[in-house]
């Protein structure tokens, strides 16, 4: 799982070209929206691509994504449960 984690903290730093951000400043429990890393809805749009890409999952509907899309932790969780490629 920490694999998957930092997995995760790479596509999400070099999708959307945050060169500010170091993969140990994005904590398991760092809000990706708002308060935490303050992403935005076209994030938001950029990483469910890279994410379908990466990972082989689909994230199509919008309740799943506010659910999946809270932190590392959740994403991670459902990437292991959904993904074809998780490792």
């Amino acid at each position: 799982m920490e694999d998957l984690k930092d997995r995760l903290r790479d596509v999400i730093i070099r999708s959307l070209r945050l060169e500010n951000v170091k993969p140990e400043d994005i904590k398991d429990d760092t809000p990706l929206f708002g308060e935490g890393l303050g992403l935005d809805s076209i994030d938001a749009l950029e990483l469910v691509v890279a994410l379908e890409k990466e990972f082989g999952i689909k994230i199509s509907d919008e309740e799943v994504g506010v659910k999946v899309f809270q932190n590392i932790g959740t994403l991670a969780e459902f990437i292991e449960t959904k993904g074809e490629r998780a490792p």
